[in-house]
């Protein structure tokens, strides 16, 4: 059985996509004893990273003697082997997951505006100093404005 989840490199998957991963791995894993899940990525493993520390959230819902050491030699691989979540906003999602399954969180379906942006200060990324910035607005994933550079 194979499930593409898949999303843009080097973005954040929404959160009905981590939920509906970590559900898929669940119900396989706990459909027969033998049942392994293997995950592959392309590109930036940091995504792997989402979904291997999401799941690590949710297994450890219901967590057995049996679930702890499995939870323990998954956390062993993550460390040894994957890269570190390290986008921002992959960190941030993870800790918004995490709430979720707590129950400190709760989702919000009302639409969200933009109506302006603030920036206090101006970066100095360049070599005489200063920056200029961009703006990129996406929705479900999409681009769907981006200011002048």
């Amino acid at each position: 059985q194979v499930l593409d989840f898949g999303w843009p490199d080097m973005h954040t998957p929404a959160l009905e996509k981590i939920c509906s991963i970590c559900k898929a791995m669940d119900t396989w894993l706990n459909t027969a004893a033998h049942n392994v899940v293997v995950l592959h990525n392309k590109g930036n493993r940091g995504r792997l990273g989402v979904v291997v520390a999401a799941y690590m959230h949710y297994s450890n819902i219901s967590a057995s003697a049996d679930q702890a050491l499995d939870r323990f030699a998954m956390k062993r691989f993550y460390e040894d082997k994957v890269v570190p979540v390290g986008q921002p906003s992959q960190k941030r999602y993870i800790h918004y997951f995490s709430g979720l399954l707590s129950g400190s969180i709760k989702m919000n379906n009302k639409p969200l505006f933009l109506h302006h942006v603030i920036m206090h200060g101006i970066p100095n990324f360049e070599s005489k100093g200063g920056c200029r910035p961009f703006l990129k607005i996406y929705q479900a994933m999409q681009p769907v404005y981006t200011s002048g550079i």
